[in-house]
């Protein structure tokens, strides 16, 4: 008998143990709260698994990249037109200088044949030979002349061949340069295409929600940037009254509103940022550089609290984008490939500094 109550004690102490090993393989329920679950991932662009937002600010760098590479293109074209202006004039002037030359060549010879004829003495020489004096003293007068006029005859023959030998020199220079120019055009071409076409590859892959989306993220940014800029108090102390030229200026440039923009446009039916600013101020009778590098390089700048409408301000650290001020806090530019010219906020781009055409 005792030995039976000591098998059920055994057999009871194991049925424990087997109890409390299963406790503790078991989850534990209840004196603990369940954990917070983690925050949903931001949205997936297409199939890429990037978030909209670095699809957003991937195609922004693109239009970036692409814009500063156009102000690098319009200037080599700039540049291009002046050295093919200059080939021009040159080739005229040794065309001039040529047949200058053959004019100056044939009076010499002939100049040269009538001495010939004459033993070598030329006709006023004969006349200082004769022994009237009133024909004496008239050859003495014109020998010096032809002598004079010898004299400056072949001075003039070698000017003229030195000046053609300087404008070959020349027109070879410029033909150097403006080959440069061109292979450079078509390398930094092929660099903005290649730019724009990945940024477009990019928005193409999006679903119609997500370009929607997409957008209005460009937008909430854009907005976030002018408010604060207006919350600066920035345009407390601006408010000059616009000039005549500005006013033409802006009223060329709001007639634009809604014309695609097309890097390396300068108009009419469609533009880039500084295409729009440079022939609106060109509408207004002020020429300015094609260029936002060159239009922030060479105009007068000034102060932001001084600006007033028609003054252009420049944006980016690099002065790749620029935009026309109409006042109130506005601007009206041409944004980037895909984009028309419209108005938008003074601020909601950095903003480098403002220039003025006509101070």
């Amino acid at each position: 008998m005792g030995e039976s109550v000591n098998r059920r004690r055994c057999a009871t102490a194991a049925i424990t143990v087997v109890c409390a090993l299963t406790v503790l393989a078991s989850p534990v329920q209840a004196a603990y709260a369940a954990p917070t679950p983690p925050p949903p991932p931001p949205p997936v662009a297409g199939a890429s698994g990037k978030s909209l937002e670095e699809v957003r600010r991937e195609i922004d760098t693109l239009y970036r990249q692409a814009a500063s590479a156009t102000d690098a293109y319009n200037l080599a074209e700039e540049r291009a037109k002046k050295q093919s202006a200059e080939i021009v004039k040159l080739a005229q002037a040794i065309v001039d200088g040529q047949a200058r030359i053959e004019d100056l060549k044939t009076r010499a010879g002939a100049a040269a044949r009538a001495q010939y004829r004459n033993g070598g003495i030329p006709d006023e020489a004969q006349l200082v030979l004769s022994d009237d004096p009133q024909l004496f003293l008239s050859g003495v007068g014109r020998l010096q002349q032809g002598q004079k006029a010898t004299k400056d005859l072949l001075a003039e023959l070698k000017q003229r061949q030195a000046d053609l030998e300087a404008y070959t020199k020349d027109a070879s220079a410029h033909w150097t340069r403006l080959e440069a120019s061109r292979v450079q055009q078509a390398r930094t071409k092929k660099q903005i295409e290649t730019k724009i076409a990945a940024a477009k590859k990019l928005e193409s892959q999006l679903e119609t929600a997500e370009r929607e989306r997409l957008l209005q993220l460009e937008r909430d940014e854009q907005a976030q940037a002018q408010t604060a800029w207006l919350g600066s108090g920035v345009l407390k102390e601006t408010g000059g009254s616009v000039s005549p030229q500005g006013k033409k200026a802006v009223e060329f440039a709001t007639a634009q509103l809604g014309k695609p923009y097309v890097w390396g446009a300068e108009g009419p039916g469609s533009y880039d940022c500084s295409g729009l600013t440079s022939q609106a101020w060109a509408a207004a009778g002020t020429g300015i550089p094609r260029t936002s590098q060159e239009q922030w390089r060479l105009l007068p700048r000034i102060d932001v609290k001084d600006m007033r409408p028609g003054d252009l301000i420049i944006y980016h650290a690099d002065a790749s984008h620029v935009g026309l001020y109409i006042g109130d806090g506005a601007i009206i530019h041409a944004p980037r490939p895909g984009r028309n010219v419209t108005v938008a906020g003074a601020g909601s781009m950095a903003i480098l500094g403002v220039v003025r055409p006509d101070k």
